[in-house]
């Protein structure tokens, strides 16, 4: 992996970049200073006035380990998305934040839905992600606040957590775009320095078309992994291991009693479901489960249906061909089809499942814990999620 070290403060900034710093030991391995002038804080770092407002702002310096599990930033690069979780770690007012973090993502998010206001100045908003070597970091994108289609209700909102004495708190969960520019240049982010930021005649244009008409033209990415191995899908952190276990350890005696909770982790991983139905037992003590997807809000919305199929196997215990093509069997014209398993989906049917273009979600381990420690938090709140749901 090639690393940039040197004249950090005359770079430009490409994506997917990894710049590094000293070999010291400390902070002072922290290139973002150099690359920036920003302290060596964490997460949230930026550079202008001491207010929260907006046009006070010049450069704003998001940086995260992916790492918190009570708080997962995720890097979504099929779609363009990142999520980001607010510096509130402890119980007190929500914008009470050493760096008024959470007051700053406020008053960004509160400009990108006043579509009629003009700015003369707006801050550029840098990505960066820590590769786990030293505090080399790595850049991901300029970003934008919100999303296309996305209302205020959606991309800044205020999730509840609970410490470890169990005090609940709320911190922001916010959505950015990540816009399609590969470069940033280093002319632009000296204009940024001295106020111009969208004046600079080496500003994106599609930067500046979303400053002046909030046009958003996210970084997608076409993933190159058509077919996740059972590694990919069981590739879990020691404390998202702890989440499947607590789940098959709960219902490996009672599969059946799995289903009701599997159809609330398909409602996180998919909002617009809804109306599932838990069908009759099938011979093999298996259960589908049947409900419905809205595509479009509103009068003119439609619903697609769709079946489902649930596995609580452990998670060296594959589901194969057999149990696959069942849930394919299943599937009529207009029908879509959802496997959930806490495990793994075998090499071989995900093969089939491709090969013929299979209209089929699979969720499998990886899949939900993500999901659950997303929504719940820690592993206490979801036990008591488990232990309270029914």
């Amino acid at each position: 992996m090639n690393i940039i070290k040197d004249n950090l403060s005359e770079q430009d900034l490409h994506v997917d970049c990894v710049y590094g710093g000293s070999r010291n030991g400390n902070y002072s391995d922290d290139p973002l200073p150099k690359l920036l002038n920003v302290d060596n804080g964490a997460g949230f770092r930026c550079l202008g006035s001491p207010r929260t407002e907006v046009e006070s702002l010049k450069i704003l310096v998001l940086q995260t380990g992916f790492s918190d599990q009570n708080w997962p930033d995720h890097l979504d690069k099929e779609n363009g998305l990142f999520i980001y979780y607010g510096d509130k770690r402890e119980p007190s007012d929500l914008h009470d934040t050493k760096r008024d973090c959470n007051n700053i993502l406020r008053n960004l998010f509160d400009f990108a839905h006043q579509k009629s206001q003009t700015i003369d100045n707006f801050p550029i908003i840098l990505l960066f992600g820590k590769t786990g070597s030293y505090r080399d970091t790595r850049f991901l994108g300029i970003a934008v606040p919100s999303a296309k289609g996305m209302s205020s209700d959606e991309d800044l909102t205020a999730v509840w957590r609970m410490n470890t004495e169990g005090i609940r708190f709320q911190n922001y969960r916010s959505v950015f775009t990540i816009l399609d520019a590969p470069v940033i240049k280093r002319q632009w982010i000296h204009d940024a320095l001295i106020g111009n930021s969208v004046k600079s005649i080496h500003a994106p244009s599609i930067w500046l078309k979303w400053v002046q008409n909030r046009k958003y033209t996210p970084l997608l990415t076409e993933s190159s992994i058509k077919i996740r191995s059972p590694k990919q899908q069981t590739d879990l952190t020691k404390e998202e291991r702890t989440v499947i276990e607590l789940i098959y350890n709960t219902y490996k005696l009672n599969p059946t009693g799995f289903e009701p909770i599997a159809a609330d982790i398909l409602t996180y991983a998919m909002p617009n479901v809804h109306s599932i139905e838990i069908t009759k037992p099938w011979r093999d003590g298996g259960r589908d489960a049947t409900g419905k997807y809205k595509i479009c809000q509103g009068p003119g919305g439609i619903d697609v249906d769709f079946a489902m199929e649930v596995k609580c196997y452990a998670i060296n215990n594959g589901v194969g061909v057999k149990e696959v093509a069942r849930l394919i069997s299943r599937l009529r014209h207009r029908l879509f089809g959802v496997l959930v398993t806490t495990s793994y989906v075998s090499t071989q049917a995900y093969k089939e499942l491709k090969k013929d273009e299979h209209p089929i979600v699979i969720l499998s381990a990886a899949d939900i814990a993500l999901l659950l420690i997303k929504n719940f938090g820690n592993l206490d709140q979801i036990t008591h999620w488990l232990n309270n749901k029914y």
